[in-house]
C-alpha cells in the first residue's frame, strides 16, 4: 500500500514538472490583466465593436456636410417605336426613336437639419445626336441650378438623428470601457480559481507529507499503546485522502490555467504562476460619490436617455405620419439648347419650378389615431422601464458598495485565521509527537488548517472581484482618483 501511494505521488509530481516547462512564469494580478486587456479575445471583440461604433459615428457626421458627387450616363443609345398621342386629333401612332444620349454633372448636396429639407446645387451637359433621315446634334445645358425640398409638417429625421447619434456614440463609447472592465472581472475570477487550485494541491502534498510522518509516529506510540489501532487506520485514512486530493488538485491546476490561459490570449503551453499580493489598497467607498459616478459616467443613463428618445422620435414620426403632408419643391437656374457646343453656354435663359404637393387623409377609420395611441403608450412603457431601471442600479450600486467594504474586514479576519489555523496545526503536530494530543485533535486541527487558507484565498478574489465591479460601474479608477476613458483615435490607428 505505502509503496503504491508513493508511486503514484512521484507519478503525479512528474507530470507537475513536465508542465511548468520553459515558458512558466511568474505573474501578477496587474500583469495578468495588462496581457488580457491587449491582447485577450474579449478585449479584441470590445475593441472592434468599438471601432464599428466609430465609424458609423463618423458616416453621421459626414451626412451633416455638404457632398460632393459626379453623375451621368454614358452610351444611352434608343433605336425604338415610341407610341404618341397627336394632342390636335387624339390619334395614336408610332413614332421612330433613333438616338444617342450621353450626360455628366457635378453636384453639391446638403441636407439642413433645421427644417429638414434638402439644398442642393448643380451643373450638368447633355448632349443627343440625333439619327436616321433628320440628323441632328443637341447641346442642353443647366450652367448653375439651384434645388431646394422641403417636408412641411412631416417627421423631420435630420432633427432626432442629431439628437440621438452622439448619444449612441457616447453609449458605446462607455460600453468600451465597461466591456474592457468586464474582461478584467474575468481575469480576477480566473487568477484567484488559478491560486486557489495551486494552493489547494500545495497544502495536500504538505498534508500528506505531514500526516505520513504522523502515522510513523502513530505506529511507534502503538507499540507503547498510547495510540489505539483506530487511530492508527485514521492517519492511513487522512494519507490515502491526501493522496487522492493532490491527484484531483493537480487536474484543477490544469483546468483552471488553460481557463486563464483563454482570457490571457495565450495557448497551453504557458504556465503562469500566481503571485499571492496581500497588500490591499486603502480604499473606502462612499456610497453617494459611487452612485453620481456611476449616473455621470457609465452607459446605464446614456441608454436610458436613447430610450426616451426613441420613443419621443416614434411619437413624433406617428404624429407626422397621420396628418396632412406638404412638400416644398423648388428649382432656380439657367439652361439652353443648341446645337453648338459654345453657343449652349451663351446667353442662357431663366428657369423657375416651383410647385407644392400634399396629401391630406379625409376618413382613415381611426388608423393614424391608433398609430399615434400606440406609440404614446409605448413611450409611457419606456419611461416606466427606466424609472424600474433605475431603481434596481440604484440597489445594485448598494449591494456592490456594502460588499467591498465589508471585504476588506474579512480579508483582514480571514488572513488572521488563517495564521492562527496553521500555528495551531503546528502545535498540534508537536503535541501529537510527544503523545499530548490525540488523532481526532490532529485531524480536526489540519482540516481546519485547510479551510482557512482556502477562504484567506478566495476573499482575496472576492475583495479584488469586488471593486473591478464598483469600476465597471463606474467606469472610474478608485485608487488613481480618475475617471476611465478612451482615446479613439489611438484604437483606430491601432
Amino acid at each position: 500500500m505505502k509503496q503504491k501511494i508513493i508511486i503514484a505521488l512521484l507519478a503525479n509530481l512528474m507530470l507537475v514538472l513536465v508542465s511548468l516547462d520553459a515558458s512558466s512564469r511568474e505573474m501578477t494580478l496587474q500583469e495578468a490583466v495588462a496581457v488580457a486587456r491587449m491582447q485577450g479575445v474579449g478585449a479584441l471583440e470590445a475593441r472592434f465593436n468599438f471601432i464599428s461604433s466609430y465609424w458609423a459615428y463618423r458616416s453621421y457626421k459626414a451626412s451633416r456636410l455638404p457632398s460632393l458627387y459626379l453623375y451621368g450616363t454614358a452610351g444611352d443609345f434608343n433605336r425604338s417605336l415610341t407610341l404618341l398621342q397627336n394632342y390636335e386629333t387624339g390619334q395614336m401612332s408610332y413614332a421612330s426613336s433613333y438616338y444617342l444620349q450621353n450626360s455628366i454633372g457635378l453636384a453639391v448636396r446638403q441636407n439642413i437639419t433645421l427644417t429638414g429639407g434638402s439644398l442642393s446645387l448643380y451643373s450638368d451637359l447633355s448632349r443627343i445626336d440625333q439619327f436616321g433621315a433628320d440628323k441632328s446634334l443637341t447641346w442642353y445645358t443647366q450652367p448653375v441650378t439651384v434645388s431646394y425640398t422641403q417636408p412641411i409638417f412631416s417627421y423631420n429625421r435630420f432633427k432626432w438623428e442629431k439628437l440621438i447619434s452622439p448619444k449612441e456614440y457616447e453609449k458605446a463609447r462607455r460600453v468600451y470601457v465597461e466591456s474592457m472592465e468586464n474582461v478584467t472581472m474575468d481575469v480576477v475570477t480566473a487568477y484567484y480559481a488559478l491560486m486557489l487550485a495551486q494552493m489547494k494541491y500545495d497544502v495536500s502534498s504538505s498534508g500528506f507529507a505531514n500526516t505520513k510522518k504522523m502515522r510513523d509516529v502513530a505506529a511507534e506510540r502503538m507499540k507503547l499503546g498510547s495510540v489505539t489501532r483506530d487511530e492508527y487506520l485514521q492517519l492511513e485514512l487522512r494519507m490515502l485522502n491526501d493522496s487522492i486530493a493532490i491527484n484531483e488538485n493537480a487536474v484543477a491546476i490544469r483546468e483552471a490555467q488553460m481557463a486563464l490561459n483563454s482570457i490571457l490570449g495565450y495557448d497551453e503551453s504557458t504556465e503562469i504562476r500566481p503571485v499571492t499580493d496581500e497588500a490591499l489598497p486603502d480604499v473606502w467607498m462612499d456610497y453617494d460619490f459611487v452612485m453620481h459616478k456611476a449616473l455621470e459616467n457609465s452607459s446605464f443613463d446614456m441608454e436610458n436617455e436613447i430610450s426616451i428618445l426613441n420613443a419621443r422620435s416614434a411619437v413624433s414620426r406617428a404624429k407626422a405620419d397621420r396628418g396632412i403632408s406638404v412638400q416644398l419643391n423648388a428649382r432656380f437656374g439657367l439652361s439652353k439648347a443648341d446645337s453648338r457646343f459654345r453657343e449652349a453656354y451663351l446667353r442662357p435663359l431663366d428657369q423657375e419650378v416651383v410647385g407644392i404637393t400634399f396629401s391630406l387623409p379625409i376618413f382613415d377609420w381611426g388608423l393614424g389615431k391608433g398609430k399615434v395611441q400606440k406609440a404614446k403608450a409605448a413611450e409611457e412603457v419606456v419611461r416606466a422601464q427606466v424609472q424600474q431601471s433605475e431603481n434596481d442600479f440604484r440597489r445594485k450600486v448598494f449591494t456592490a458598495v456594502g460588499q467591498f467594504n465589508n471585504q476588506r474586514q474579512q480579508c483582514r479576519s480571514s488572513r488572521r485565521a488563517r495564521d492562527i489555523a496553521r500555528e495551531r496545526y503546528l502545535l498540534i503536530m508537536d503535541r501529537f509527537r510527544s503523545g499530548s494530543a490525540t488523532v481526532t485533535e490532529l485531524n480536526t486541527a489540519q482540516s481546519e488548517n485547510d479551510a482557512a487558507a482556502h477562504q484567506y484565498i478566495a476573499d482575496l478574489g472576492n475583495f479584488w472581484s469586488y471593486y473591478y465591479s464598483l469600476r465597471q460601474l463606474t467606469l472610474y479608477d478608485f485608487i488613481a482618483g480618475c475617471d476611465l476613458d478612451v482615446n479613439p483615435e489611438e484604437m483606430i490607428e491601432k
